[in-house]
């Protein structure tokens, strides 16, 4: 059954940039293959100056934005530490939750949309240091 064009305008899913359909429609590369190897070393190369850090580990990983979240939080975040959530959604209680079992101790700083979470703001909230 064929499907006709949209043009989707929303937060996602989004109408992918033609490259990117042409780049789907080439052959796969295994992870071993030298031509993968010479492309993730170029990425890895150009994140290491996005993060401005000379670490060699710095590669990206491919998952959701809770994805992401959660992989900061494991890497950064130890039992006994402190953890300032800015809080005005799912997201933000999400965030709460995967600090929570990280070990850390959560201070939900709580907005409603529009407003910011921004330094000044959270600085004075409770238990904000």
């Amino acid at each position: 059954m064929p499907i006709t064009d949209r043009l989707l305008l929303g937060p996602g899913p989004s109408n992918p940039y033609p490259e990117a359909v042409a780049a789907l429609a080439r052959p796969m590369l295994g992870h071993m293959d030298p031509e993968f190897i010479a492309i993730m070393d170029e990425t890895m190369a150009r994140l290491r100056t996005v993060f401005r850090t000379e670490n060699a580990l710095t590669f990206p990983v491919s998952g959701t934005g809770s994805a992401g979240m959660e992989a900061c939080f494991v890497n950064l975040v130890e039992a006994g530490d402190t953890v300032i959530v800015g809080v005005n959604g799912v997201f933000g209680e999400r965030m709460c939750e995967v600090a929570r079992r990280c070990g850390a101790e959560v201070v939900r700083y709580r907005t409603r949309v529009p407003r910011d979470h921004s330094a000044a703001r959270v600085g004075g909230c409770e238990g904000g240091r």
